[in-house]
């Protein structure tokens, strides 16, 4: 199941496009982090890669992505020079039922995402 919109192409980078496949999965009232959406992909040490096919993502397909679902191991939002998306990214996140500690962590015993099942991995590595 390839995410399909007009900004999302085949000139859109291939692991791009697996990111937002995988992102795509992530339930509401779950967060997943870079890392385990990198691990998903085969690409364990891929974190930031992941974090940049997110930053690229064209904005007419955030509705499709829930990109805000994707925080840091820490269970933090990363703050990369844009003052006001991680603002924008804690109140989705609140809106989805996520709670924030007082430090601005998520407790990711409570709302990691588990993952997706190994059958949907198994097809999606065979498309890589």
């Amino acid at each position: 199941m390839l995410v399909r919109d007009a900004k999302i192409t085949k000139k859109t980078p291939r692991f791009h496009r697996l990111v937002y496949q995988v992102v795509r999965r992530i339930p509401r009232g779950k967060v997943a982090t870079y890392g385990q959406v990198a691990a998903i992909l085969g690409q364990p040490r891929a974190a930031r890669a992941v974090g940049q096919a997110l930053r690229m993502l064209p904005r007419p397909s955030a509705h499709i992505v829930p990109w805000q679902r994707v925080i840091n191991a820490a269970g933090r939002i990363s703050f990369r020079g844009d003052v006001l998306r991680p603002e924008l990214q804690r109140e989705i996140l609140e809106r989805e039922g996520i709670a924030f500690s007082r430090g601005g962590t998520v407790d990711l015993k409570r709302f990691l995402w588990a993952g997706p099942k190994k059958e949907w991995v198994s097809r999606l590595r065979t498309e890589m």
